[in-house]
């Protein structure tokens, strides 16, 4: 079995449309596959450029609760990202960035143990993607940027182990913290404390 981290952000189920969006924004802009069509609880519409299962059909995700996507980001290339992803037939685009993906995309609305949040986790699709998603300042960013734009009350770092990283918490990027750790001994703690960004 490889290594399967993630980094999972906490936001308002409302504010789900607004990640997306944004998410299909840092997307690389050539692809050879056609947009995906995606209908949200509520009945909101929407086109990715991704694929669900690696397929482009119409994804109706309405009565489920839940979406999977495949999807692909434009992060700034640094030393971790040279080391664990770049190979001599990848493109730096003219800002310095490089496509990485797949990046496994989980949406999940409501969940059981935290319903009035939605969760999106973004699982690397590899062990040395896995790797670089520790020891990547920039792929730190793009996730707390990304908490940040869209109006997330949480992101962490999820390194198969029973300790998460905390990168973003109520509006402010943060470092060497820990849950279970010092300020939080549950999971349940944390969720406790997210507060809703004023919209």
């Amino acid at each position: 079995m490889g290594l399967d981290y993630s980094y999972e952000i906490f936001m308002p189920p409302r504010n789900v449309v607004r990640a997306l969006t944004r998410l299909a924004e840092i997307a690389p802009q050539a692809r050879d596959m056609p947009p995906l069509p995606v209908t949200l609880p509520g009945g909101e519409q929407l086109i990715v450029p991704f694929t669900s299962k690696y397929k482009s059909e119409p994804v109706d995700c309405s009565a489920t609760g839940m979406l999977e996507l495949d999807t692909s980001i434009m992060i700034d290339v640094d030393d971790a990202i040279r080391e664990f992803h770049l190979r001599g037939s990848d493109r730096v685009d003219e800002r310095g960035r490089v496509s990485v993906g797949y990046i496994y995309l989980t949406v999940r609305f409501s969940p059981t143990w935290h319903p009035n949040f939605a969760s999106l986790q973004f699982t690397a699709a590899t062990s040395g993607m896995s790797r670089m998603f520790v020891e990547s300042a920039s792929v730190r960013k793009v996730f707390t940027d990304l908490t940040a734009a869209t109006g997330g009350v949480c992101c962490l770092l999820d390194t198969e182990s029973d300790i998460f990283d905390i990168c973003w918490l109520n509006g402010e990027t943060v470092s060497g913290k820990t849950v279970p750790g010092v300020r939080f001994s549950r999971f349940h703690d944390l969720v406790a404390a997210w507060r809703e960004p004023a919209e």
